[in-house]
């Protein structure tokens, strides 16, 4: 705060305008958000890049509460890293598609998309579409058709690995093209059936968006139980690798209370960037983008931009 300071402690009018200024100066937000991402990391030696992992991790972004920000969490995360130049794939598993609206890919039905990889066995490679408006982010877009997919996986063999066998099989054709992806985030429907365990079954680790609200953890136990239960028998590697406090409303006592409950229940995994509740964020999908394409100097863009850091700090596990 500027040596000019009321003595009371209220900021003074010229302070106030100047915190406005450098709250809405867009010249170059990614640079701003990775000298945020330093106190976050805590390491002063990374100043413009964020670390590519060793390997690639792929997220299943999940949470079978509704409206929590799975979409938001997921679309923006994978945005960000691709702005760092990272290579990101994003699946849209909610026969919704709201993923794939917010990225302006084509997803009417009939489009070659997720539902086609699951049913009909399509090469990943056939339905893959690189979002315009972020280079670097290619994306399996998700149709109506999907929403009749959990009962037409019910008689076929392997129901629970078709995404992994075919996402296994991407992955290796473009690693040895030289073309390795980064991240790999599958966005998941609000439920625990076959479109999700499918996910959880592809899926290293487990991203959980939480909403900073009075019904944050519900659900989140039923999640859990389901993880165990995937361990257990088709994935055993599957971890928690991050929990996100979305909606964080920092005027309210109810946002703080919860967001405390979260960390001490879940303790390291969650990350510390909590994501404002933001009209940004609400308005971006409607015009076909992410938040940090509809406005980059936006809390809610930034805050992506620092979360995403987080993300690329965590310390990985062994293969």
């Amino acid at each position: 705060m500027a040596a000019s300071a009321s003595t009371s402690g209220v900021p003074t009018a010229a302070e106030v305008a100047a915190e406005a200024q450098h709250a809405t100066d867009v010249r170059n937000p990614l640079a701003r958000a990775t000298e945020h991402s330093l106190a976050v990391t805590g390491n002063r030696a990374v100043r413009h890049t964020l670390p590519r992992p060793a390997r690639t991790r792929v997220m299943v972004v999940a949470n079978q509460k509704g409206g929590v920000g799975k979409t938001t969490t997921a679309v923006n995360v994978a945005a960000a890293l691709a702005q760092h130049d990272h290579r990101v794939l994003l699946v849209d598993l909610d026969p919704q598609g709201n993923a794939s609206t917010a990225l302006s890919i084509q997803h009417s039905e009939g489009t070659p998309g997720a539902y086609h990889v699951l049913v009909e066995k399509t090469p990943v490679a056939d339905v893959v579409t690189e979002c315009a408006e972020v280079p670097g982010l290619f994306v399996v877009p998700a149709t109506i058709d999907l929403a009749g997919a959990e009962i037409e996986l019910v008689s076929l063999v392997a129901r629970e690995n078709r995404l992994r066998t075919a996402l296994d099989a991407y992955l290796d054709q473009t690693e040895r093209a030289g073309e390795r992806f980064d991240y790999v985030f599958i966005d998941c429907p609000p439920s625990l059936g076959l479109l999700t365990v499918n996910a959880l079954s592809a899926g290293r680790e487990l991203l959980i968006p939480i909403q900073c609200e009075y019904y944050a953890l519900e659900g989140v136990g039923q999640l859990l139980r389901t993880v165990e239960q995937i361990r257990e028998h088709l994935n055993p590697g599957l971890r928690v690798g991050a929990i996100m406090l979305t909606m964080f409303d920092s005027r309210t006592r109810l946002a703080a209370g919860v967001a405390d409950e979260v960390r001490r229940h879940f303790g390291d995994v969650v990350l510390r960037t909590a994501v404002p509740r933001s009209v940004r964020i609400s308005e971006a999908p409607s015009y076909g983008q992410t938040v940090l394409t509809y406005d980059p100097g936006s809390s809610g863009a930034l805050s992506y931009l620092e979360a995403a850091a987080e993300l690329t700090h965590q310390p990985e596990e062994d293969a």
